[in-house]
């Protein structure tokens, strides 16, 4: 459908494609990867046609579109939400223009003449076009994309104006997928996504029957998506038949099999040259010679690709804390009238791990700032723990640092007292290297600027980490090492991130932020997803029993229900009944550790109190996982019991 064909582009020194070619095939899925500054936006453009290469073509097949989906710089003023997304049918208003236009022109057309036979054959011609694009279900099919990314059926008719720059982005991913064009290239598009945005697109982008060229550094969403991934590297473009996770794998025993080979090629030009340099000077082997120096010039030398930098640090050792690490009680955080928080309560304690998900807009960086202390409250109580030391990335940190100082000055300014070495030392596994400690922050790129605000939380000995939105502009390298910072991290943190495969290793508790409150639920983000799943698939069960139990008249039929509805209830009761009798056992275990801690003469008691305590904090999390759980089943065996009750 689309060939790229030997593209070159160089700036300057540096080449950003040498000689790239590839196909895109009907209804493939790639992801398109590599490392921040390899070319992969340039590749979009100039696949959209707004940027040129110096050298090579694209081809398209006939009657192929394209449509694009930028990082961000979108504004759309002048129509409401829906007006806006209803611009997508271009082609289909102007269809209706022409028949609106034929038949007014045709009321003056004599029936007899040949303009009128032409004019009524257009129009039909046109009207059946409208019939394929089956245009009466244009506005349902219009609603149902818009609500699938997040939107509610009250912001219709609100002007587009009114929306911030991320939904404004979601408007135009909108616009994209109504339109449907032969090959979407997306650019980060789960940037402005929260998780179930993101979930539906992803079901969508399955069936959808164009071709799709994702960049993304969201694992999961690729690996979800992509039958087919290309890879840009230091100007060359790689294809491998699989998504991401088959990428790094066939890449890996690539660059290992390439190593090899390029070994044993320097091992027979050395044996080569030795032979030249050793008979050159022999007239009765000048005919070799020159043969082996002929052979020389020929191979085709392999070269061995470096391997593209990554960011690379620990945190530093964090103080113990105590049990509790930070609470909320109670609390209000309103903007004027919009009340983000109310009623608010949250107990973080030594050792939680915790993902904040929600949709955008409820709240989950106004908590974040909150929690951080940034942010003023209007009412209820924030708590912190004994010896709690917080450490805060925000979201936009990196747009706020001083424009005027360099990266060097940057962490001096907000060090606890670290020496000049240590802070270059900082800055090194930051990729700042030599004199790039002195570029100034206004010169740095995006990535640059978001990596010197992370490498302001290695300045402070914190043993809580507040990170909102950690990943944007890192690519996937620079991820995985600050995910498996994080993984060896001594103390808690709380992130909020919609990146499912950096959040999923790593956390332990997930906080659902919504207008009516917060929920911990125990795991990672698949465990509650899976939860939100079951919910789904539950509640038109529950409907279908209670339809069905109104309609039956049998009192046989009615048994029948109710044995099928005992059924399922049986399994959640057993374990809520698990559930307490484990409950009793850590309640009581809790009890005696408590006493004997609470006895004055613990800590001189012979063996190691360490153990008991650590015992006692394992048993606390086990808890509250085991309450968790039995509140969630206990909601579950009251709903299925009051359905029962109605049959």
């Amino acid at each position: 459908m689309i060939a790229i064909r030997n593209l070159k582009l160089q700036y300057s020194e540096r080449y950003i494609f040498r000689d790239i070619s590839a196909n895109i095939s009907p209804r493939d899925r790639i992801g398109l990867v590599g490392s921040n500054g390899a070319g992969k936006t340039t590749l979009l453009r100039m696949l959209m046609g707004t940027e040129q290469p110096d050298a090579g073509k694209i081809d398209f097949a006939k009657n192929a579109t394209v449509g694009y989906l930028p990082q961000d710089g979108i504004s759309l003023t002048g129509n409401t939400l829906f007006q806006e997304a209803e611009s997508a049918f271009e082609n289909i208003n102007e269809l209706k223009a022409k028949i609106d236009e034929a038949g007014e022109r045709i009321h003056n057309l004599d029936t007899n003449s040949e303009e009128y036979a032409e004019t009524l054959e257009m129009i039909g011609i046109w009207e059946h076009e409208m019939e394929d694009h089956e245009v009466s279900k244009l506005p349902s099919l219009i609603e149902s994309v818009l609500l699938g990314l997040g939107f509610e059926m009250s912001d219709m008719n609100r002007p587009t104006e009114e929306f911030s720059g991320g939904w404004q982005m979601r408007i135009a991913l909108a616009k994209l997928l109504l339109a449907r064009p032969s090959l979407l290239l997306l650019d980060e598009p789960t940037n402005h996504l929260d998780l179930t945005s993101q979930r539906w697109l992803e079901l969508y982008l399955k069936r959808y029957e164009g071709s799709l060229l994702l960049v993304s550094h969201d694992r999961a969403f690729l690996d979800e998506l992509c039958q087919k991934t290309f890879e840009l590297s230091q100007g060359r473009l790689t294809s491998y038949a699989g998504n991401y996770s088959y990428f790094e794998k066939e890449s890996r025993l690539r660059k290992e099999q390439l190593e090899k080979a390029y070994k044993s090629q320097q091992r027979e030009i050395q044996k080569t040259q030795r032979f030249i340099d050793r008979f050159r000077a022999k007239n009765t082997k000048a005919t070799q010679v020159q043969s082996r120096i002929k052979a020389l010039d020929k191979i085709e030398l392999i070269e061995i690709e470096q391997d593209e930098s990554s960011i690379a640090f620990e945190f530093p050792t964090p103080p113990r804390s105590g049990q509790k690490i930070i609470e909320i009680e109670n609390l209000k955080k309103a903007y004027g009238d919009l009340v983000v928080l109310d009623k608010a309560d949250l107990r973080i304690e030594r050792g939680d791990r915790i993902a904040v998900v929600g949709v955008n807009g409820a709240g989950k960086s106004t908590l974040a700032k909150v929690l951080a202390g940034v942010e003023e409250y209007q009412s209820g109580e924030r708590i912190i723990g004994g010896n709690t030391h917080m450490a805060y990335f925000a979201q936009h940190q990196a747009e706020e640092l001083d424009q005027d100082l360099t990266a060097l000055e940057t962490l001096e300014r907000s060090t606890d007292g670290e020496t000049e070495t240590r802070l270059r030392s900082i800055l090194g596994g930051f990729l700042f290297h030599g004199d790039d400690v002195f570029k100034k922050v206004s010169v740095l790129s995006g990535g640059e600027r978001n990596r010197l605000a992370l490498a302001k939380i290695l300045t402070r000995k914190s043993n809580f980490l507040i990170l909102d939105e950690p990943t944007n502009h890192l690519d996937m390298r620079s991820q995985r090492a600050l995910q498996g910072a994080l993984d060896a991290y001594g103390g808690s943190f709380l992130i909020v991130s919609h990146n499912r495969a950096f959040v999923n290793p790593i956390v332990n508790k997930v906080l659902e932020v919504r207008a009516d409150g917060l929920s911990i639920f125990p795991g990672n983000v698949s465990d509650y997803l899976t939860h939100l799943e079951m919910i789904t698939e539950e509640a038109p069960k529950r409907e279908k029993i209670e339809a069905a139990s109104k309609q039956v008249a049998s009192p046989k039929e009615r048994r029948r229900l109710r044995a099928e509805a005992q059924k399922k209830i049986a399994p959640l009761r057993n374990r809520s009944k698990t559930l307490e009798q484990r409950i009793s056992k850590l309640e009581s275990r809790q009890q005696e550790l408590e006493e004997q801690m609470s006895d004055a003469s613990f800590f001189q008691q012979a063996g190691d109190p360490r153990s008991a305590m650590i015992e006692y904090d394992k048993i606390k999390e086990d808890l509250e996982s085991c309450y968790e759980e039995w509140s969630h089943l206990s909601d579950r065996i009251s709903e299925e019991e009051e359905a029962l009750s109605e049959l």
